[in-house]
């Protein structure tokens, strides 16, 4: 007579129970998430966009699972995280609307707007790019209250953002129209910024990588920053760490051109080490 080994009899017994009750003997847990993970990827190249909530209700998983399966595909790079939820990486040299960049990195972004809120002082005049970063630097501008400010913009939400608040005088630079930043560009942009100086320029980039420099999209944008670059003193760039090493599509300058950077504590070291060789000063918060 053949007997079975304790462990065949226990697998035995395990599938007779599984048999008897109708459950199903679940998988490991590791597989199973890296199995729902697959299948947010393939919502997400379907829909172009998941939020927890979505997630919550077909996985039948909690919120913190939902926002744990999102953190962990955005550090593998496999998306980009944003209010409530996600959207897939973005391409550094094709340009979006201002909805889905101000849905992404939020909280990063507010960070920088603080700090570079807290560079300007009363009586100075700045330029503020057409970033959401410096959407966010115009909000702070608000709250510092300041007796008098000049703020030189060529993009409508900043401007009107800023056009009720006591004390700042808006020059706003007039241009072609564009839709997706609602920024105006072109040569009649760049002629009126010819005929002004600013103290500080707070630029917001799509790429910034030590060997090209600064860069955007659009071509006639990254003309007009860099004219905005020559008229003012100094300028700082505002960008979260995740447009750090990336090249797009247009040169603004290069890094001998900007005095200063403020990023998040996302900055790799090496990049850190890199702009400050450059005589750079990094601002990380």
């Amino acid at each position: 007579m053949r007997y079975a080994s304790p462990g065949a009899r226990r697998r035995d017994i395990s599938e007779m129970r599984s048999a008897n009750t109708g459950t199903k003997i679940n998988r490991p847990h590791r597989l199973m998430t890296e199995e729902r993970r697959r299948e947010i990827l393939g919502l997400l190249e379907q829909q172009g966009r998941v939020t927890v909530d979505d997630l919550t209700r077909r996985f039948s998983v909690s919120a913190v699972t939902a926002r744990g399966d999102l953190d962990a595909l955005s550090a593998a790079g496999a998306l980009v995280r944003s209010h409530g939820g996600a959207v897939p990486p973005l391409n550094p040299a094709q340009d979006y609307p201002l909805a889905v960049k101000e849905s992404i990195h939020q909280e990063e972004k507010v960070r920088i707007a603080r700090a570079a809120a807290r560079l300007i002082k009363a009586g100075q005049t700045i330029i503020l790019d057409a970033g959401t970063t410096a959407a966010q630097v115009a909000l702070q501008i608000k709250k510092l209250k300041l007796p008098s400010l000049t703020v030189i913009t060529h993009a409508l939400n900043i401007a009107a953002r800023l056009a009720d608040a006591p004390n700042i005088n808006i020059i706003f630079i007039g241009g072609i129209m564009r839709p997706l930043s609602t920024s105006c560009v072109g040569p009649h942009a760049e002629q009126m910024m010819r005929d002004l100086h600013a103290d500080h320029f707070f630029v917001s980039v799509d790429g910034l990588d030590p060997e090209v420099g600064l860069s955007t999209p659009d071509i006639l944008e990254a003309q007009l920053n860099s004219v905005m670059i020559r008229s003012a003193k100094e300028t700082t760039v505002i960008s979260d760490a995740s447009k750090f090493g990336r090249r797009s599509l247009s040169v603004i300058s290069g890094l001998d051109a900007i005095q200063r950077v403020i990023t998040d504590s996302r900055v790799s070291p090496a990049m850190v080490a890199t702009l400050r060789a450059h005589d750079i000063e990094v601002i990380i918060v």
